[in-house]
């Protein structure tokens, strides 16, 4: 008699969360035990930093991937520990941890962002984590901490968690220590501000000069956050990137801009 396999569960209900996900730079070039090191010392690192911060990262919902880490943090967390306190005391960490005889370096890419998500028989679902999934890997970001090469740590954070959150006043946070730029990743398309923690701002816009402009998909049309972030249902799986086999819906039409703008 064939078995016959349950049902996925129901995706779970949808909140609007802090998305957070940490990449290490060129983690393929590694050899194995090197790799289970790496991850290790990433793990270590973002706990210390947390702690350091005063966040708990007990409560965070992780999705480990090998060389990246997605999170989901609580709804109590603090949007301005996460971008000044916690980015601070993880750049200090990295760079501590460099600085050892021996080390084998650790650079990682660093990207936030805020938004609609819901858990899902794989991970997570919702605009967020794809989001997140984008501006980590945007060409920009890349670019610049290939290019700033004393840099430890390269940050990219929404255009929405920067009007809210960089330009509110908030002790460890200045708008002036960020460059706009203009993410564009597969059907993603959104600005993104990019910070390098320890580095002169000059050192940042000169690295994004010699970035290759980033190219839009083929059949992604003009690009938009809002063609991915305001329509996720269930039935089609996205890429490695997403971290974790997010389910996102086929894009659909925006409505017209008589609506209002929606995130």
């Amino acid at each position: 008699m064939k078995e016959i396999s349950p049902p996925w569960p129901p995706a779970g209900r949808p909140h609007r969360r802090l998305c957070l996900a940490a990449d290490v730079e060129q983690y393929s070039r590694l050899d194995t035990r090197t790799q289970a090191a790496v991850q290790s010392e990433l793990v270590r690192l973002l706990n210390e930093a947390a702690a350091l911060a005063g966040l708990d990262r007990a409560a965070w919902k992780r999705q480990p991937q090998g060389d990246l880490e997605f999170a989901v943090l609580p709804e109590t967390t603090p949007e301005d520990a996460v971008l000044g306190p916690f980015i601070h005391h993880l750049a200090v960490r990295l760079g501590d941890r460099n600085a050892r005889p021996a080390a084998q370096r650790v650079r990682l890419r660093l990207a936030v962002d805020t938004g609609v998500v819901a858990d899902a028989a794989l991970g997570h679902a919702g605009p967020a984590p794809v989001a997140v999934a984008r501006y980590v890997n945007a060409l920009q970001l890349k670019a610049v901490l290939a290019t700033v090469t004393a840099a430890d740590l390269a940050v990219i954070v929404s255009d929405q968690l920067y009007k809210d959150v960089v330009r509110s006043g908030q002790r460890d946070l200045d708008p002036v220590h960020y460059v706009r730029v203009h993410v564009r990743e597969k059907e993603f398309g959104g600005y993104g501000w990019i910070r390098v923690p320890g580095h002169a701002l000059d050192d940042v816009r000169s690295a994004l000069a010699k970035a290759p402009e980033p190219k839009p998909s083929p059949d992604a049309g003009a690009p938009s956050r809002t063609a991915l972030s305001q329509y996720v249902h269930q039935g089609v799986a996205v890429g490695r990137d997403v971290v974790g086999g997010l389910t996102v819906g086929l894009p659909v039409s925006p409505p017209s801009a008589a609506s209002g703008p929606a995130r």
